[in-house]
Order: structure tokens, then C-alpha cells, then sequence
């Protein structure tokens, strides 16, 4: 069992009275259940990010790339835990494939090496589990799945604004993010709809209604109320506009099997190395 937060438990939450021989809640105890809830909703870093870190490609590429988002990754992640007591947060913007997913996921392992919860969700996958709140076998209801997003110490949404937007998802995602905010929760998030620049259309007359806001595309699909708590949470987007980098990668394919020995069989799982290296990178 797990030590007491204040020093007093055996860590279950409860002491023991001798004199009246009636146990009572420890001062531990809402932290213990907060944590609990917590852990619920906890997740893992993807396999294809594990390995991400600072010194490791394709981070020094990155560095290279946008020097000042990644200072400010830096600096987030060296203070980590007193960031996430203060409730702050980064959020990237940029075009697709430019490494937004990679420096957030940096930060989520960071802050799950500190020892803090994290939840780490796309936004459609987010969505999709609290739609299925509302079925019959579902084992939580929509306001404990909330009340447990709220209660990690980090939640990492990704691809926001892959949604299709309706008063729903608005409403949803707003509660979350507004509740993280008033309990000052951090959130760390990308998005592609925050653009460098927004030119009119040449086909809109002078009198059409225009939006020039780089983050116009944004507020319109998932509200103006959630973009204005993200703003005071993140402060200004880190941008990492560019080409995708995803095409360009290149891959080192092995060798051929001897033919002196027995093929493996290449769909043979128990043969597998979970934690081997990809194609691609090296040997660890």
C-alpha cells in the first residue's frame, strides 16, 4: 500500500482511534480519492512515441527547426511540477506533420516520470468515450467520466478540431476544459486550425462577412468560449508551420534471411520484440 500524501496513514485513508475504537478520514483522503479517479482515466504513452526525448531524433531536428518552441518545451519541462500546480499549459499549432504530436507527448512522459497523472487522448477518441456514457452498459455516467478527465494532473488532447461540430461537442468539450480551468488543471494540446495567416477568398465580395483571425477556423468549430479559457491556460499557441516531415523519413531495410537456416515466420507474434527497434532507428 502506498505511504500517506501527509505522513499520518497506513495510506488507506483512515485512522484508527483507539480510545473510541472508530476509525476516521485521514487528511490524505480527498488527494487519495482525487488520485484514484485519476487513475482511472490514466494512460500510456503510445509505443510509437516512447522513446521520445530530448536527445533523440526526431527532437534535435526540431530544435533545429523552431528554436523558440522548443526552449519553451524545455523550460515547461524542467519545472514541470510547478507548472502543473499553477494549472499551465502549451498548446502547438502548425500544419500537419510538422512534430506538434511529438513535443506534447515529450511533455505527457515528462510529467508521468515526475510521478503526476496524465490522460492523453485525440479529441475524437475523447468524444467518443463520452458519447458512450449514454449507453445502457456503460460504467460510468457523463459527469463521472468529466469529473475523472478533470481530476488528472495533465490532460494531452490531440488533433483538436478533427471533430465535426454540434452543440453537443461544444457543450462537452467546453465543460471539460472550463472545469479544468476553474480548478486550475493543466492542458497540453495541437491543433492545425490555428493558421500563420488567413487571406479573404477572392471570390467573397466586399460586403461578405470575413474572419481575419489566424485562430477563426478554431473558434468556429469548437467555440469561442473554449478557445478563450485555452488562451488564458496556454497563453499564445507555439507555432510549427512547415512542410511535412512524414514523407521525408527514410527507412533502412533489412538484410535478407540467410537461406542456410529456417525462414522465421514473420507473422509469428511469440517471436516479437515489444520494445525492439523500429525500421529505421537504431539499435538501443
Amino acid at each position: 500500500m502506498a505511504a500517506c500524501l501527509d505522513g499520518r496513514c497506513d495510506g488507506s485513508g483512515f485512522l484508527f482511534d483507539e480510545e473510541t475504537r472508530r476509525a476516521y478520514s485521514c487528511s490524505c483522503r480527498p488527494r487519495l480519492q482525487a488520485r484514484k479517479r485519476a487513475n482511472a482515466v490514466a494512460g500510456r504513452i503510445p509505443k510509437a512515441f516512447r522513446g521520445v526525448s530530448f536527445d533523440r531524433e526526431p527532437v534535435p531536428s526540431l530544435r533545429a527547426q523552431y528554436p523558440h518552441v522548443l526552449r519553451r518545451v524545455q523550460v515547461y519541462c524542467d519545472t514541470i511540477s510547478e507548472q502543473l500546480e499553477r494549472g499551465r499549459g502549451l498548446w502547438f499549432t502548425g500544419d500537419l506533420g510538422t512534430g506538434k504530436t511529438t513535443l506534447a507527448m515529450l511533455i505527457s512522459k515528462t510529467a508521468m516520470e515526475r510521478d503526476h497523472t496524465v490522460a492523453i487522448y485525440s479529441l475524437p477518441r475523447l468524444l467518443s468515450m463520452l458519447r458512450e456514457t449514454f449507453r445502457d452498459d456503460s460504467a460510468h455516467s457523463l459527469n463521472q467520466l468529466i469529473d475523472m478527465l478533470c481530476s488528472v494532473d495533465l490532460l494531452h488532447i490531440d488533433d483538436v478540431g478533427a471533430e465535426q461540430t454540434s452543440p453537443w461537442v461544444l457543450e462537452q468539450l467546453y465543460t471539460v476544459v472550463n472545469t479544468r480551468y476553474e480548478d486550475q488543471r493543466s492542458i497540453v494540446l495541437t491543433t492545425n486550425l490555428i493558421k500563420a495567416e488567413r487571406k479573404r477568398p477572392a471570390k467573397l465580395s466586399p460586403d461578405d462577412d470575413w474572419d481575419e483571425r489566424p485562430d477563426a477556423e478554431l473558434r468556429a468549430q469548437i467555440g469561442e468560449r473554449t478557445v478563450s479559457r485555452l488562451y488564458e491556460m496556454c497563453e499564445d499557441p507555439l507555432p510549427m508551420f512547415g512542410d511535412d516531415r512524414r514523407p521525408e523519413m527514410q527507412f533502412n531495410v533489412p538484410e535478407p534471411v540467410a537461406a542456410a537456416h529456417r525462414t522465421p515466420d514473420p507473422f509469428d507474434d511469440t517471436r516479437w520484440e515489444d520494445d525492439g527497434p523500429r525500421y529505421g532507428q537504431p539499435r538501443r
